[in-house]
């Protein structure tokens, strides 16, 4: 050890290299994690998730009064079919009601807790494209 690192080590406020490298690093991830959107938890409203300038993300209500989630997914998946009908390529739409997020993806709709969290499947694809809950595609 140096002279100068055992003089520091009596200063009030030293913190080795390898403490200093912990609290950065926590504060990254801190920092992570109050960047990921938390989806509305509006009773019955269902929004559709749209990026904004400098990274943000803000929720555009897609419809109101809606019944349940199957409800949102087909107003969601009718948002992607005319982006598509009116030459969009983007297949894939963020949603969100009632603190879920929805993902419509040409397989199916998929749904999470959180943005990056673990998706379900919700509704998959029949061979004629129509939603159905899991199972009932057989």
């Amino acid at each position: 050890m140096t002279h100068a690192e055992l003089n520091a080590r009596g200063r009030k406020g030293y913190r080795p290299p390898m403490q200093k490298a912990a609290v950065v690093l926590a504060l990254l991830v801190l920092a992570a994690c109050a960047q990921k959107p938390q989806a509305p938890a509006e009773a019955g409203v269902c929004y559709a998730l749209a990026s904004a300038q400098g990274g943000k993300v803000r929720f555009n209500v897609v419809a109101r009064n809606t019944a349940d989630m199957e409800h949102c997914a087909a107003a969601l998946e009718g948002v992607r079919e005319r982006f598509l009908s009116l030459g969009g390529t983007q297949q894939e739409i963020t949603g969100a009601y009632q603190g879920n997020f929805l993902f419509v993806e040409a397989e199916g709709v998929f749904t999470s807790s959180s943005y990056d969290g673990v998706r379900y499947p919700f509704l998959v694809r029949t061979g004629d494209g129509r939603l159905v809950p899991p199972g009932a595609a057989g």
